[in-house]
């Protein structure tokens, strides 16, 4: 079976298939894999954890830079028209300076840290656990870390061991300056 993160192969997929041996998952995730179900049937189950960590790295940037140099507000706000009669748009902000918290070092996360590096932003994280191989600041609560910084970007894993971990008390934290980035 080759599947998703989304799709996945529950328990009637799998029984469906008495001579299945392997489920490979393009992507990472694997939350939506029967693996208890897998493991006693001895079928293998990969994954491709390396796969997108640049690319969702990259996309995560390209998401700050807009926030920050507001590259599609002031697109729509030419193609609107809204320039010659309204004047030039508000200034945009600089990345250089800005301190950058984000939520789950892990693969993701690290390939974020060292772009964001490049941009001369200061970086912090939160997560699980400290990790004592990178140079970052480590904030053992994420509220905490939160009021520390000018943007806060998400790059832990999903589904319901962290559902609610970015929370109305951390948003709060972030303040109306701050920015979030998903």
């Amino acid at each position: 079976v080759l599947t998703n993160g989304i799709i996945g192969a529950g328990r009637a997929l799998i029984d469906a298939l008495p001579r299945l041996e392997i489920i490979g998952v393009y992507g990472v995730g694997i939350d939506a894999l029967d693996l208890a179900t897998a493991k006693a049937r001895g079928v293998r189950v990969t994954n491709t954890p390396d796969v997108l960590t640049i690319g969702v790295a990259e996309l995560g940037m390209a998401l700050l830079l807009d926030v920050a140099r507001r590259v599609a507000y002031n697109d729509r706000y030419v193609r609107a028209g809204r320039w010659p009669t309204e004047g030039d748009p508000v200034l945009a902000n600089n990345l250089a300076g800005k301190r950058l918290g984000i939520l789950g070092l892990g693969r993701i996360g690290q390939a974020v840290a060292r772009r964001a590096a490049a941009f001369d932003m200061a970086i912090c994280y939160h997560g699980r656990r400290r990790q004592d191989d990178v140079p970052y600041e480590y904030f053992a609560d994420l509220v905490e870390m939160a009021r520390a910084v000018d943007c806060l970007m998400v790059s832990c894993l999903g589904g319901p061991t962290t559902k609610g971990l970015v929370s109305r008390e951390v948003i709060e934290a972030l303040g109306p300056q701050g920015w979030l980035i998903n």
